[in-house]
């Protein structure tokens, strides 16, 4: 069984079924690929093929452009909030870290007073 956010980077959808699936044309697709706004994976024929998540992406884009954003902009949206994300796992893994340090028992010297 695969957990949930494995399922969204399933790269499984071609072309045609991720177009239909995010509303727009095929080589809408193709252009925001080529300016690196949605990267899908390839197949061995190095056919585009799309993850849910790149699909949520797409529709993402497609508000953007609708709300008058351009293509660059929604780029470095794009780019600050993959950064913001890997920010916030960054921090999440050092809470841990030192939740775990600090619940490890404090070891005392038997020659002296001092603790390390």
């Amino acid at each position: 069984m695969t957990s949930p956010e494995r399922d969204e980077e399933l790269a499984l959808y071609v072309i045609s079924v991720a177009a239909e699936l995010s509303g727009l044309h095929p080589q809408t697709l193709r252009q925001y690929d080529r300016l690196g706004l949605v990267s899908p994976s390839r197949a061995q024929g190095r056919g585009r093929r799309y993850s849910l998540r790149d699909i949520a992406l797409l529709r993402n884009v497609s508000r953007m452009v609708n709300e008058g954003i351009n293509l660059a902009g929604i780029k470095r949206i794009i780019e600050l909030e993959s950064a913001m994300s890997n920010m916030a796992k960054r921090e999440l893994f050092t809470v841990i870290q030192i939740s775990f340090i600090q619940s490890l028992p404090v070891w005392k010297s038997p020659r002296s007073n001092q603790k390390f």
